[in-house]
């Protein structure tokens, strides 16, 4: 498997496909990185060559943010809202959905599974 930024990419899948296994890179910039390398997209990943891995490596460190950087961006901006305690900062402190999804039904992935909650039995009037 070749290693890209710290990352095992699948050997066979085509080099576009396997490229967005990294964080960061999706369809559109595999295919950015591989006109602007001179790889063929189609090529599978087993059969890139030392060069050709090295010059992807060094286009991604030097014109990208990837990877470790780019979560740890995420990772502050998302603390920034938390401490500066805005709507969307409180949202995801609570855990609950951030852009405005309804809450009612339907947030589950956010939520976690459900929690049920015992109802309340008849009392009995004393008389």
């Amino acid at each position: 498997m070749p290693r890209i930024l710290g990352v095992d990419i699948p050997n066979d899948k085509h080099l576009r496909i396997s490229l967005c296994y990294i964080y960061g890179i999706g369809p559109y910039l595999a295919g950015r990185l591989c006109e602007q390398t001179g790889i063929d997209p189609d090529k599978r990943a087993r059969d890139l060559t030392e060069d050709e891995l090295a010059k992807l490596a060094s286009l991604l460190d030097n014109e990208y943010t990837v990877e470790g950087q780019l979560r740890r961006q995420v990772q502050q901006c998302i603390a920034r809202l938390r401490d500066i305690g805005c709507y969307r900062g409180l949202r995801h402190r609570k855990g609950l959905p951030v852009r405005g999804q309804r809450t009612r039904t339907n947030a589950r992935t956010r939520k976690g599974p459900r929690k049920t909650v015992a109802g309340k039995k008849g009392v009995k009037e004393l008389r």
